[in-house]
């Protein structure tokens, strides 16, 4: 494998959330969370980007691809059933945070 490649396996863990790369399989306090392959295209790309804003257009973009940019009641949906299955709760998040009227960043601490 390449360089590239051992980065991408890496797992990624802040506070209780685990994600191992690698196998798609992803932890809070320990227990398994089952997502869509949806929900968790866009939790790896948070991931991936922890600890910046990503805007609307961009998550949607690289998510569900260039027809849905415009589409950002979708995204709220998305991160709200997300939130529910990682135990954040929608109005203290602690690990998806919103930048209101930009975008959504995960927390990296």
């Amino acid at each position: 494998m390449g360089v590239g490649h051992e980065d991408e396996e890496q797992p990624f863990s802040v506070g209780k959330l685990r994600i191992d790369f690698a196998s798609h399989e992803v932890r809070v306090d320990g227990e398994e969370i089952k997502l869509t392959p949806t929900e968790y295209s866009l939790l790896h790309f948070l991931a991936r980007n922890a600890g910046r804003v990503i805007p609307h257009r961009v998550l949607l973009e690289k998510v569900w691809g260039s027809d849905y940019v415009d589409s950002t009641d979708y995204l709220k949906v998305y991160i709200q059933r997300l939130r529910v299955k990682l135990k954040d709760d929608p109005h203290e998040s602690k690990l998806i945070l919103s930048e209101r009227g930009v975008g959504y960043k995960l927390t990296k601490s």
